[in-house]
């Protein structure tokens, strides 16, 4: 079967877009290839199809567990088999998933960079027949990269194994330097190199500066109804943004890290179903995501780079239609953005505090340690230590980054369980609930230990087995427990956190120190760059990305703030003045009334009423609204 008639039966695509069927095409001649794709170009089927059209097994390097599970989903509903190894995946259930590879007629394999640390796996990885190697996020092996990963590097080391098989190394946002740096830290052999333009032509970037942000998404959403997508920095601000939203008639839900996936599904659902108009979300929201008539991108705070703002920005207008990203500025929000992203980052003093505390935390001892998992809860270990709560996670963060932990940053419940009945009563309990019998002998046999001990149970291990929900097998607990067949204690935790090296202190920190004291000049430089985005009035703003990313040739876009505000015939202020008497004719108006009405700049509106004040032509009430004198 050809790409085209894969792409048609599996995608429902008439036609690739351009550089897709290039792509498959250099990898089907069994070339090296990077992809540079910015966001919304179809990254995922430049590996899929090719992987497809070959015998064997696609293995699929990437660094998220959340787009892996994306990534899965969706090709089992085109009926694709494909599974995930992940961190936290017991030894067992490892060897399961690559038997599952080896013998199941599986095409995918994802697995995590730090999965190819173990030599075990490595082994095993070996022995599969591999088609293609696909390193997405490949920006993660650069150490110029905004999200350097140093089990990336490990990646190169496959092509003594698989020598003939091609690697595909994709990305959505590279500068010039970490494009070239990709190619080397992989080993590609004479890659084949395809780039697509960073431009979105019909995205019109906007820069307003707001005191009342608030105001200002509600003309947005006012004039704009179709759907939208409003970024914010914390998980507070979802709720207390979509909540206010919604006190203004907009139909809003939100998204973030600490909600169940239940809930995260549920509320993706309801905006993907254009119940609500606006999804209010952290940078959680988005990988996976392809809607493509979101007509309106809001951030209505600084990002950290302009790597994620361009992805987060280009989630608007996928469909081709007019678009708009538009970043809310007040004036505070320079130096506290500097004080959130920079203030805090952690030097090599704090991570090793940090990381020595993590382990007495645990009660690990020297040498001790690797692959234990525990839940864990970011606040209360801060305040056990007297830690800063955003320096300490961005120190987690790091080493989560290095592969010495891997912390989940998904919102999980934890349940444990401990079965107070012996194995001859357990059988007469299956026999009176025989409805319950599945999910109980999917848990004995996986879990021997659950007659004597507490035992944590992972509940989507056991409902793959037992075939049923997650939900029916907490219920079938419940029950057990209102029959006094079990304890059950059920624990929320805001992640899950993975020891990946046995504990070292100084040796595991000396380490990676020189990655640290790089990573936080990096993001001195990129915060530079947003600060100039956001600045500067006099260039183009969809220039100034082009610029960032290493196209120096392009041209004003024409429909960006700076270039609409270059249109504009600049008014007199007394021409505003009187076109604000014309307007105060008819009824008394606020100044945001008369701004919203005649499209005037807050310092355009100002000054006018300063003059026409002084001069005694209109006067204003103790509702704060102007009329004539």
């Amino acid at each position: 079967m050809d790409a085209l008639t894969l792409l048609k039966k599996h995608w429902n695509h008439d036609s690739f877009r351009t550089p897709q069927d290039a792509i498959i095409q250099s990898v089907l001649d069994g070339k090296d290839t990077f992809a540079l794709l910015p966001t919304g170009g179809g990254k995922s089927v430049c590996f899929q199809i090719p992987a497809l059209m070959k015998p064997g097994i696609c293995l699929v390097i990437s660094p998220l567990i959340a787009l892996m599970k994306d990534q899965i989903a969706n090709l089992q509903k085109r009926d694709l088999k494909a599974l995930a190894l992940t961190g936290g995946i017991s030894a067992d259930e490892t060897i399961d998933l690559l038997d599952n590879c080896q013998f199941g007629n599986y095409k995918f394999l994802y697995l995590s960079p730090e999965r190819l640390q173990s030599d075990w796996v490595l082994e095993r990885i070996k022995s599969l027949p591999i088609n293609l190697i696909a390193i997405d996020e490949a920006h993660c092996v650069s150490q110029w990269g905004h999200d350097f990963r140093p089990a990336y590097l490990k990646i190169s080391k496959l092509k003594e194994f698989f020598l003939k098989v091609p690697f595909l190394a994709l990305t959505a946002s590279a500068t010039e330097r970490v494009q070239e740096d990709i190619c080397t830290q992989l080993g590609l052999q004479q890659p084949q190199v395809f780039k697509k333009s960073f431009a979105r032509e019909n995205i019109a970037y906007m820069v307003f500066e707001a005191e009342d942000k608030l105001f200002r998404i509600q003309q947005i959403l006012t004039k704009n109804p179709e759907p939208s997508i409003i970024y914010v920095r914390n998980r507070k601000a979802c709720h207390e943004v979509s909540a206010q939203l919604n006190t203004l008639g907009f139909k809003s839900t939100f998204y973030h890290g600490g909600l169940t996936s239940k809930e995260k599904e549920k509320n993706m659902q309801v905006w993907l179903d254009e119940e609500a108009q606006v999804i209010v979300a952290t940078n959680a929201f988005g990988m996976g995501i392809d809607k493509p008539n979101v007509r309106t991108v809001i951030h209505i705070q600084l990002p950290e780079n302009l790597e994620n703002y361009y992805q987060e920005a280009g989630r608007a207008g996928r469909n081709g239609e007019k678009a708009f990203a538009v970043l809310l500025l007040s004036p505070s929000d320079i130096q506290t953005t500097k004080s959130q992203f920079l203030d805090v980052l952690p030097d090599k003093a704090f991570l090793k505090e940090v990381y020595l505390k993590l382990n007495n935390y645990f009660q690990i001892g020297y040498g001790e340690g690797i692959n234990e998992s525990y839940s864990f809860n970011l606040n209360q270990f801060c305040h056990q230590y007297k830690f800063p709560t955003l320096k300490t996670f961005n120190a987690l963060q790091f080493i989560d980054n290095q592969g010495i932990i891997s912390l989940s940053k998904e919102f999980s419940e934890k349940i444990t369980v401990r079965f107070l009945l012996d194995s001859r009563e357990m059988l007469r309990y299956l026999s009176l609930n025989p409805a319950d019998e599945p999910v109980l002998t999917a848990i004995l046999r996986n879990y021997s230990g659950v007659y004597d001990v507490d035992t944590s149970i992972n509940t989507s291990l056991i409902a793959k087995k037992a075939k049923a929900s997650e939900d029916e097998i907490v219920a079938v607990l419940k029950r057990m427990q209102q029959k006094e067949a079990c304890q059950l204690k059920t624990q929320s935790n805001d992640s899950t956190l993975t020891f990946n090296e046995v504990r070292e202190d100084e040796l595991t920190i000396n380490r990676v120190a020189k990655f640290l004291q790089q990573q936080n000049e990096l993001k001195a430089n990129q915060f530079a760059s947003v600060v100039n985005y956001v600045s500067d009035t006099s260039e183009c703003k969809s220039r100034l990305l082009l610029t960032y990313f290493g196209e120096t040739n392009a041209s004003d876009c024409g429909n960006c703030s700076v270039c609409i505000q270059k249109k504009k015939t600049p008014k007199s202020p007394i021409e505003t003045a009187e076109s604000i008497l014309t307007l105060l004719q008819n009824s008394a108006l606020t100044s945001r009334e008369i701004e919203n009405s005649l499209e005037l700049t807050s310092e355009e509106t100002i000054f006018a009423l300063r003059i026409l004040l002084e001069n005694n032509k209109i006067r204003i009430d103790n509702f704060n609204q102007y009329s004539i004198v």
